[in-house]
Formats: C-alpha cells, structure tokens, sequence
C-alpha cells in the first residue's frame, strides 16, 4: 500500500508550503523583503512495465507502458525580486532603490552584505550606517556642521553648510547587481550575501545602464502580496487535507483486508 508513503509526502510538501506562506505574511511589513515562493517536482517513478518495451518478437511495442508515481518532493524555495511600492517617510536617512541593484553593507567581519532596505542613520563618527551601526560602502562621512542633505538619483550625497550657498559633494552611493539575484543567502536582519550560485557583484554607479537610481526620502515596502499569499494558504491547506484523506482511505483500506476471514 503506497498510497500511505505518497500521501505522507504531500503532507509534508504543504506544511512547508504553509511554513513559507507564514513567512511571507510575518513579514508583509519589512522594509524591502521579497517574497518568497515553494517549487515542487515529483519523485522518481516506479516501472511496473516500461514504456517503449518490445510486446512482441515481432517489432511491436508497449505504448504507455505501466509507471507509478511515489510521491513529491521540494525542488527549491527561491525568492521573487520583484520591485516593492515606493513610500515616501520624509526621513532624512531614509533612501531607496528604485529599479535593479542592492546597496553594499560592510559586516564587522570585513566581508561585505547587500540589502535593499534603506533605513539608515548617522554613526557616531558621521558615517552613513544601517540600523545595526554597519558602515554603507563605499562609505560616506556626514560633517556634523551640515545643515541640510540632499542625495540625487544618481547617488551623489551633498551637504549644505551654514554660510555656504553652494553644496558640498561628500560622497556617492553605489549599488550592486547579481547576474543571478534569487541565489542570494538570507543571514536575517535584511541582509543577503554572495554566494556561487548568485554570481560576482557587479558594483556600479546608481543610474548607469542595468543599475536601479536613489530615491530620498522614501522605503520600499515589501513585495508581499497579502490577498494572493491567503488565497494560496488555502488551497494548501486544502491539499493537506485532502492528502490526510487518502491516507485514512488507506488505513480503512488495510483494515478491510486484515479483517478478512
């Protein structure tokens, strides 16, 4: 009786369907999360007759021959880099990507992190940081006298001074692309790092050709889409139940058989 490992199988695959969703909707208000989707493939097939086999010695052929499925299994849970709406906060250290790229976060450890959230502040030093004082690269120095910070859409960072008409250029933001962004590893706290899969950085100047621009002033929200994340819970949950169905099925199936006289 199969059909009690198979059902088992699907059970699982929607608990971790169920386990995504979660995810996605616990984090349907983080800045610049992408949501996250399961992709399922099915198990090796047990060849009961195999197709194409000779049926004859006479050159005839089995059509379709007899294949039995054991089950699924998840072939990845890869995430959607689709863009998020644009909010604006009117914070000054606020800043977003509108478009490809991620910015380049420097870890304690010296190894760099990319993110797409762009709630910054201002270190003690003046440096431009993240929410936990890591430095954004290649690393811009606010002067304490600055009165006023503007950033244009090609990441240039200007500071107006007290007694000074013009502004002062102080630094330039850059951004960087991935030939393969879904292969990206989350580590938490909104930051992913390089890995084989995702490809070598590709560090660059914000509005340069295949490169997102700045937005001041404003947070990309996160790309959850909470109607379609419940509609798609449902018809897991669904699909669990309708698995632990075959599976009673089955067991009233063998207790059939072993109460036979």
């Amino acid at each position: 009786m199969k059909a009690l490992s198979i059902a088992a199988t699907g059970m699982l695959a929607q608990q971790l369907q169920v386990e995504v969703i979660s995810n996605n909707l616990a984090n349907m208000n983080t800045t610049g999360f992408k949501r996250q989707r399961v992709e399922f493939q099915d198990l090796l097939y047990q060849n009961i007759e195999r197709v194409g086999a000779a049926s004859s010695d006479s050159g005839t052929v089995v059509p379709s021959g007899i294949q039995i499925g054991v089950g699924v299994k998840t072939a990845s849970v890869y995430r959607i880099t689709e863009q998020g709406n644009l909010v604006n906060t009117g914070n000054q250290y606020d800043f977003a990507i509108n478009g490809a790229g991620y910015f380049r976060i420097q870890l304690p450890d010296g190894s760099d992190a990319y993110t797409r959230a762009g709630t910054f502040q201002l270190s003690p030093e003046g440096q431009i940081v993240n929410a936990d004082g890591y430095i954004i690269m290649p690393g811009i120095t606010i002067p304490p006298e600055a009165i006023d910070v503007a950033v244009n859409p090609q990441g240039e960072v200007q500071v107006k001074l007290a007694g000074q008409v013009d502004p002062q250029v102080v630094g330039r933001f850059e951004i960087s692309t991935f030939p393969n962004p879904a292969g990206l590893e989350s580590v938490g706290d909104n930051l992913l790092i390089e890995t084989p899969a995702s490809g070598v950085a590709n560090n660059g100047t914000p509005g340069s050709p295949g490169f997102g621009t700045i937005v001041h002033g404003l947070l990309e929200t996160s790309n959850v889409n909470p109607v379609a994340e419940v509609t798609t819970l449902i018809a897991a949950q669904r699909a669990y139940e309708m698995n632990s169905k075959v599976i009673s099925t089955a067991d009233e199936m063998m207790s059939t058989v072993s109460n036979l006289r």
